[in-house]
């Protein structure tokens, strides 16, 4: 069974919803949709407190090559243009809407017959993507449609879906897979021919049987699309590490995907290209996984973006007594959430709730040379030599060892015997690092 080459680790699964299907968040009475819900600039708001607005209507315009559009998810008035607190307590600038009713833009199909053919051209396709506002949904959120145009003198050869879910607890695409495969399938047919390729590789972790046999049965008909059963092994949704084990060919450092001829997108962005381009619905929703081992009443839900995650959390029966962190995405890269009134985005594929007891951290202590971190690291990297240098504030060294180089995958902190927080010390300087490496003229 395929995967990748170096590195990599084993966690749980802990796929407590994945049996749970896919069921809709009622409406709340206001949203907060933010304009800094993708990769690159933020969006600018092109409504003003007073504006009556559609479910899917444009409220915040790109402002730069690598932003996006931003729409409504709701029909009501706008209440507020103001910067709110994000996840981490940054302050962001939001777009408030009060929720009057459920009024979706006319332009929008919201039937559920499935549009199989194709006749937009290539430039079409992005344009619509554009336009839609659809971005990377696997957690990068990086604009789709910059993706599917590869720079001067680079050619795709291959797409692939990542389908492999591996962070545990998160069951949002193993669901989609289940539920929307042929529409997933159809959205990959739209982005080859975007890319003008005509082979799309599938990848999907051993672990979710149900899901690979519905996009088996839905690829079927499809000769150019293929799905590819892989080891359960963590970090196999990484891009990188994705593409070494369907194709075998290795992104250069300080490289990307399109140098190896594959341009890699999320099963959850396919499906929403395929509602973009055949149904013309913009990104103003999502599956959204809320779990923990202290819940009980775990859920998948699809969010209207801007919905506070309190209610959200309130949706699955509340927050246990004993629900003492919260984590936004899965518990080895998801980012701790600091204030529960912030909303949903466009990345948001699950609420995690961890008791004390599971988030408790061993007391750090010497490193004791055991090579684990070394071993567990998917790229290569030395994480123990990476933590000695980056306490001594070594950054030429740390640059010359390819710091820029860890995808802060969490696996070499999951292996340490030590307890020593080797992911925390390492993303704080492979940030300054960057930033230093940023500020040379270039050449």
């Amino acid at each position: 069974m395929i995967t990748f080459k170096i590195g990599g680790t084993h966690p749980a699964d802990s796929k407590l919803s994945a049996e749970v299907a896919i069921e809709k968040l009622p409406l709340v009475e206001k949203v907060a949709i933010s304009m800094a819900q993708h990769l690159g600039a933020p969006a600018n708001p092109i409504v003003a407190k007073g504006d009556k607005v559609l479910v899917g209507q444009v409220i915040g315009e790109p402002s730069a090559f690598i932003s996006g559009f931003v729409h409504s998810s709701v029909s009501g008035t706008v209440s507020a243009v103001e910067p709110r607190a994000d996840i981490a307590g940054n302050m962001v600038m939001h777009v408030v809407i009060d929720v009057d009713g459920d009024e979706w833009m006319s332009t929008i199909d919201r039937s559920d017959k499935l549009v199989t053919e194709i006749p937009q051209t290539p430039e079409e396709i992005i344009a619509k993507i554009k336009e839609c506002g659809i971005v990377g949904m696997g957690g990068a959120t990086f604009p789709t449609h910059v993706k599917l145009s590869p720079p001067p003198g680079k050619t795709a050869e291959f797409l692939i879906l990542n389908g492999a879910e591996c962070e545990p607890y998160v069951t949002a695409d193993d669901r989609i897979m289940r539920e929307k495969s042929s529409e997933i399938v159809i959205g990959a047919l739209i982005m080859m021919k975007a890319l003008k390729v005509n082979k799309c590789y599938i990848g999907i972790e051993e672990n979710k049987p149900a899901a690979i046999a519905a996009m088996k049965s839905a690829a079927a008909p499809y000769p150019t699309v293929e799905v590819v059963t892989m080891k359960k092994k963590y970090p196999q949704g990484g891009e990188k590490q994705l593409i070494y084990a369907v194709t075998k060919r290795a992104v250069p450092s300080m490289g990307l995907p399109i140098d190896t001829g594959c341009v890699v997108q999320n099963v959850a962005t396919s499906l929403a290209v395929y509602e973009a381009v055949q149904k013309n619905k913009p990104l103003f929703e999502r599956v959204m996984t809320v779990t923990g081992k202290c819940l009980d009443n775990r859920k998948n839900f699809v969010v209207r973006l801007g919905t506070p995650l309190s209610a959200v959390i309130a949706a699955a029966g509340g927050a246990p007594e004993n629900a003492a962190k919260f984590i936004s995405g899965g518990p080895m890269m998801g980012k701790a959430v600091v204030n529960l009134e912030a909303t949903t985005q466009k990345g948001s594929s699950c609420m995690l709730m961890l008791t004390a007891e599971e988030t408790l951290r061993g007391k750090e202590s010497n490193c004791i040379r055991c090579g684990k971190c070394t071993d567990a690291c998917p790229m290569g990297l030395e994480p123990y030599l990476l933590n000695k240098l980056s306490r001594a504030k070594l950054y030429d060294e740390l640059e010359a060892n390819k710091i820029y180089d860890c995808i802060e995958c969490g696996c070499c902190l999951y292996t340490c015997p030590a307890n020593i927080p080797l992911l925390d010390v390492i993303r704080i300087n492979k940030a300054e690092v960057m930033k230093i490496m940023r500020s040379r003229p270039k050449k």
